[in-house]
């Protein structure tokens, strides 16, 4: 069983971190589900209070922005979807412990030469028969096939609820990415904005001088193209944060983005603690945490019952039925008068003498419906027992299925086990090269900012010309946007840790 978290952290048009989260273990567990402390289900206050704020305008927070899709998105909806549909499957498989009872009835014309099943003469006539009844039947043993599908439906169950479970919280840190996304872009824009502020008050500088006779036309028209420049850059950024509340929306299953804000915390960049634990003692964290690997063991104990129920298939079923009926026919008839009408000769005796037999006219009604009801009631109790003796290799392959299944859900789940390991090493690694590139890029902005200042000083003098002003203003507006991108790179990395740590997502 192979679970995969793809998580897409894209900063805008400047870079694209895919990071890959799968949770595995090799321990077979068999509790049931139990809330995580990453991220909790929204609950309808939450939603409705998440609602409430778009309604009123307000900005959303994390925590509702969250809550709201863990609820409203599609793959929850459709996760939730297979719950009900595991829920169905055990409830039908309790059912099938139970005795069926069903009733019957019939309403049928004979014609021809028939016997009648109630009055067991032939009939030639058109016959009206009428049958009605109750049957039932319950399986009293057959191989523990009934009691082992039960079992397995649980587990089955089980294994749903808990992939529930992981794709909110799948959702809940794909919500927290883009969450960050629109906050980089955000602070992307201000940052292009405040360059092109710097600029044109430059160029409006420059124009007086250039009134002034006191610069040359060129280096205004130098200022003025590097004005027309970062106009560019800040419609383009302006684009990239309207993008990243499209994706935010989006994943959250809003109809529409308008109106829709969100609230930009005071974010502090993480310390690096986190990373004085080992891999292995995350690992040891997460594999007792993430509901992927509660999945896996679910579905591995699911598969082992399947063995049970293919072996079941050998053993005899002991089936027990009853049945209680009755019915009408149109053939039955009652004496309804009888009068006498002479005698009838029907032979002689050796003396010669006749042989007589009185005659009487008889005279015969149907049968009313309420006495052949009563008197037509058959009841009967059977036992029937079969024993599979050949049944073309049947059940011999399906003990073989089921044992490979068996063998392929305990691979899945220590596949799940190796692929949490790689991904909290390689999520360890990412989080340290993110550390040292924060580090590094903050002095490197300490540094632009020192040389911009220096350029521009000399710049105002008149001692620098605008190539170079514009090149050491370029320099430093690379080195902010790289400080702003690290950043983010940075405190994303650290909640990637802090998914498989059972931390809460907060900024």
């Amino acid at each position: 069983m192979k679970h995969l978290l793809n998580i897409s952290f894209q900063l805008g048009l400047f870079f694209l971190v895919p990071t890959s989260l799968s949770a595995q273990s090799g321990t077979l567990a068999s509790n049931s589900p139990k809330p995580f402390s990453l991220y909790v289900p929204a609950q309808d206050k939450q939603d409705t209070s998440a609602m409430a704020n778009l309604y009123l305008g307000q900005p959303w927070g994390l925590q509702e922005c969250i809550s709201y899709a863990q609820v409203h998105n599609i793959s929850v909806q459709q996760q939730q979807l297979n719950v009900k549909f595991a829920q169905a499957s055990l409830l039908q498989s309790e059912g099938n412990m139970l005795p069926n009872v069903n009733g019957f009835a019939s309403h049928t014309y004979n014609n021809g030469r028939t016997i009648d099943p109630f009055t067991n003469t032939f009939a030639t006539s058109t016959v009206l028969s009428e049958n009605f009844g109750i049957r039932s039947s319950i399986t009293l043993f057959a191989g523990l096939q009934n009691v082992n599908t039960y079992k397995q439906n649980q587990f089955s169950l089980e294994a749903n609820r808990y992939q529930v479970l992981q794709t909110q919280y799948d959702i809940g840190m794909n919500v927290a990415s883009a969450y960050l996304n629109v906050l980089y872009t955000q602070e992307a824009l201000d940052l292009a904005s405040q360059q092109s502020d710097l600029t044109q008050a430059q160029v409006e500088r420059m124009q007086k001088l250039v009134e002034a006779g006191a610069q040359a036309k060129g280096t205004l028209l130098d200022l003025q193209s590097q004005l027309a420049t970062e106009a560019v850059n800040v419609v383009s950024a302006q684009n990239s944060v309207t993008m990243a509340y499209l994706n935010l929306t989006q994943l959250m299953n809003l109809d529409s983005a308008a109106g829709f804000s969100i609230v930009k915390p005071a974010l502090s960049v993480p310390n690096e603690t986190i990373l004085s634990s080992t891999p292995e003692q995350i690992y040891q964290t997460a594999v007792t945490t993430m509901p992927s690997i509660k999945k896996a063991q679910m579905d591995y104990q699911s598969a082992d019952k399947g063995v049970d129920i293919a072996y079941g298939g050998v053993s005899p079923s002991v089936v027990l039925s009853g049945s209680l009926g009755t019915g009408y026919s149109g053939a039955s008839k009652t004496l309804a008068s009888s009068s006498y009408s002479g005698l009838d000769t029907i032979g002689l005796t050796t003396g010669g003498d006749y042989v007589v037999i009185p005659k009487y006219n008889n005279t015969y009604n149907t049968t009313a419906f309420g006495d052949q009801f009563n008197n037509n009631v058959n009841k009967s109790v059977g036992l029937s027992v079969n024993i599979p003796i050949f049944n073309h290799f049947q059940v011999n392959t399906t003990i073989a299925k089921a044992k490979i299944q068996r063998e392929n859900a305990q691979l899945g789940v220590d596949l799940t086990e190796q692929q949490l390991h790689k991904n909290i090493s390689q999520a360890y690694a990412d989080a340290q090269a993110a550390f040292l590139k924060y580090t590094a890029t903050q002095k490197a902005v300490d540094a632009a900012k020192e040389s911009f200042k220096y350029t521009e000083n000399k710049f105002n003098l008149g001692a620098l010309n605008s190539i170079d002003y514009n090149n050491a203003k370029n320099n430093l507006a690379k080195a902010e946007s790289s400080l702003v991108q690290s950043k983010y790179d940075y405190i994303f990395r650290m909640k990637v840790l802090d998914y498989y740590m059972g931390k809460p997502l907060t900024f």
